[in-house]
């Protein structure tokens, strides 16, 4: 009975903590909230999508004044404990001991003043990004037959929600900020089963279409008008070189107007895929290849076996 063994477990398992590899954290100091970053995902959607997430009733003819200022002033009070917890977990010169308390006031006035810097950026970013998720949501309807609406698109799409989910993360990532925007992805890799590193660049009227299994490396980067289908890799070749890759471009380029299809592997920080490009569903593709080009796999033969023919 698990009773009876209890003393045994507890007795093993504290001996594990002896290990110095269990105890990564740092006495004193805690981590982001994966809670309190999903709240703040979920707090921005409403704004940059308003009436789709929340109890809120706007159109066009009211003014969203009140609704916008409260939400946002909300966000940044939690961003900026959240972006405070993670600099002051990083920052070395903060020593292990600090309560970090709430909103920050126990922190560092230098970290607080960064955190502050970091929040006024991200706000300020917030019409350009929202302008952006636009033209994603025009390239998934336009770009999808089985889209009843627009509407159908913001409140169903997982590509979307992605993209959306990237393109805040990307400004955080930008500015340096740590552990938060992999949080970020990491929920929307957890909720849809697509993968965008919060490094990689992408452009406008990028379009994923049914999104399982798609994977953007950190490096990556990604022009205008891109179509991925599910599956695709933008990947590195290895990454046997551990952290000393870290920072080097292992990602491939994508420029405009690509499509690329379903399970196809785009490899290594050299390779360019050419405007206008398209490459096959299957390829495995690991060099350049100029604009206007079409990537498939040559050959390939698919037999069909009817029941009692042999082989």
């Amino acid at each position: 009975m698990f009773g009876d063994n209890l003393d045994r477990i507890v007795t093993a398992i504290e001996k594990n903590y002896e290990a110095d590899e269990i105890f990564f954290t740092k006495p004193g100091l805690r981590f982001p909230s994966r809670t309190a970053v999903k709240e703040i995902l979920k707090g921005l959607r409403r704004v940059v999508f308003p009436g789709y997430f929340g109890e809120e009733m706007l159109s066009p003819n009211t003014s969203p004044t009140y609704f916008i200022g409260e939400i946002l002033i909300q966000i940044e009070r939690k961003l900026r404990e959240q972006i405070i917890i993670a600099l002051t977990y990083t920052d070395d010169s903060c020593g292990n001991t600090i309560d970090i308390g709430h909103c920050g006031e126990c922190a560092p006035c230098h970290i607080i003043d960064r955190a502050a810097e970091v929040c006024t950026t991200f706000f300020d970013e917030l019409p350009r990004v929202q302008q952006v998720l636009l033209t994603d949501v025009e390239a998934l309807y336009e770009g999808d037959p089985a889209a009843g609406s627009k509407e159908e698109v913001i409140f169903s799409y997982p590509g979307l929600y992605a993209i959306y989910v990237y393109r805040l993360a990307h400004i955080l990532y930008e500015m340096d900020v740590p552990i938060i925007p992999r949080i970020m992805t990491e929920l929307a890799h957890s909720g849809t089963g697509i993968d965008i590193g919060a490094g990689a660049k992408i452009g406008e009227y990028f379009f994923i279409d049914h999104g399982t299994g798609v994977v953007i490396g950190e490096t990556t980067e990604i022009g205008d008008h891109v179509k991925l289908y599910q599956g695709v890799t933008l990947g590195a070749l290895s990454t046997r070189g551990g952290q000393r890759l870290s920072g080097v471009k292992r990602h491939p380029t994508i420029e405009d107007n690509v499509t690329i299809y379903s399970n196809a592997s785009v490899l290594g920080g050299e390779t360019v895929i050419g405007e206008g490009s398209v490459i096959a569903g299957s390829t495995f593709v690991t060099f350049s290849v100029p604009p206007h080009s079409r990537v498939s796999v040559k050959e390939q033969e698919i037999t069909v076996r009817q029941p009692g023919e042999k082989d």
